[in-house]
């Protein structure tokens, strides 16, 4: 037994469950990488002023949950809470807004970094794939990111899902209905944190959710009443395109997302069996994001969804995902001369795009064969010395028991052949 645990809060990927994972984040990006967006991958770590500007000094990301550390010359770093403003940061640093092709379109994964109580589907480490555009204001590219979210979850085999979407508005309403929800807000019994967050950020308030607050919120004015008639249009041309395109969704007026950085389109996934953490993914537009971090005015739009909740939603719903196996053929060598020539027939298969394995350690034929049974290859090549001395190897169809022998030089050809 090891000294050492993981750190409270965090998870091992560890197989065969692993291969889930995998198969989570390569279905979630493959609509994206069909769809012209372009890999990135950012630090672990960025100053701290990056994400306080961008996700909000207000924002209980930033107050309570970022781990922060100092470094030896005396800067201010944090662990990741988010994507977005780390691959903005690393775009403008770039000028890939200058190349003339606008918007950038970019995709990322990784693990993310927030201190918060774990539970299950909460961790304090976790992982998700996102992605960005950057540098258009287009009711289209909003449907786009949307419409591609759920590709890949029906793509996985999800359908208890939601899609809750709301507009926040810009610079240009927000301001009135954010001094609406403020008087609304100073009329209620709440505790002096929250009365404090009514003045600071009082759209947060809505996102409480304890119930007592919510109780009072009943009546609370909405956005939804207070949009210029700019915002109004760009929703509703969103709403019509992602319905077109066969996405159900439903409106959620006081849907708002935990981040500062939001204007306009806001959205979330949403998964009921999952409890209390029902959100799987979730995103929206941030038209001001740029501005907040010394860049040039860039509207744009992006999403994260979680992979471990993916998982879980996934576990929820019982479904099995096809995963290929992890090794199709396995070698049982019996000698010193069958082991030279199946570890080379192994290396060989390998070249052809045939997943082989090979048994080390020197193991008995009975030992060797339960290694093979684990493995879950299809075919297991078995060789001692009689066979090599008949110029054959054995192959054993793992699936229906029946054993034939096979020609030394002939074996790669006969395997390619039964694999298909």
């Amino acid at each position: 037994m090891s000294t050492f645990k993981a750190p409270k809060g965090t998870y091992d990927l560890i197989p065969p469950n692993s291969a889930r994972f995998l198969a989570v984040r390569d279905a979630i990006s493959a609509p994206l990488r069909n769809s012209g967006y372009g890999y990135i991958e950012t630090p672990g770590f960025e100053d701290v002023e990056l994400f306080a500007r961008g996700v909000g000094e207000s924002t209980d990301i930033v107050t309570k949950e970022m781990y922060t550390l100092t470094t030896k010359g005396g800067s201010e770093l944090a662990l990741r809470p988010e994507g977005t403003a780390s691959v903005l940061r690393a775009a403008l640093e770039a000028n890939l807004h200058k190349a003339g092709n606008l918007p950038v379109k970019l995709w990322y994964s990784g693990s993310y970094y927030r201190y918060e109580r774990p539970q299950k589907g909460r961790y304090r480490h976790f992982s998700q794939v996102g992605a960005e555009a950057i540098g258009a204001e287009d009711p289209a590219l909003d449907a786009e990111l949307i419409i591609l979210a759920d590709q890949a979850y029906r793509s996985l085999g999800l359908r208890n899902f939601r899609i809750l979407l709301n507009s926040l508005g810009d610079k240009e309403c927000r301001p009135a209905y954010r001094a609406a929800l403020q008087d609304f807000l100073r009329g209620l019994d709440l505790d002096e944190e929250t009365l404090r967050r009514a003045e600071s950020n009082p759209l947060r308030v809505l996102d409480d959710k304890r119930a007592d607050v919510q109780k009072q919120l009943v009546d609370a004015p909405l956005l939804k009443d207070h949009l210029c008639e700019a915002c109004k249009a760009y929703h509703e041309e969103v709403r019509e395109l992602i319905t077109a395109a066969g996405v159900v969704f439903e409106d959620d007026p006081k849907l708002v997302r935990g981040l500062d950085y939001y204007t306009r389109t806001t959205f979330e996934f949403v998964h009921d069996g999952l409890g209390s953490q029902s959100a799987v993914g979730g995103g929206g537009r941030y038209d001001g994001l740029s501005e907040m971090i010394g860049g040039p005015a860039l509207p744009s739009v992006g999403w994260a969804l979680g992979v471990d909740r993916t998982v879980l939603a996934l576990e929820a719903e019982g479904v099995e995902l096809d995963l290929p196996a992890t090794t199709s053929v396995f070698a049982v060598p019996m000698g010193e001369e069958a082991r030279r020539l199946l570890f080379a027939k192994v290396t060989e298969l390998r070249k052809v795009g045939v997943a082989a394995d090979f048994c080390f350690g020197g193991k008995g034929l009975k030992s060797a064969m339960k290694s093979a049974h684990r493995s879950g290859a299809r075919f297991t090549i078995v060789a001692g010395e009689r066979d090599l001395a008949e110029g054959v190897v054995q192959l054993k169809d793992m699936e229906s028991g029946e054993q034939t022998a096979v020609g030394v030089g002939e074996i790669i050809a006969e395997l390619q052949s039964r694999l298909g």
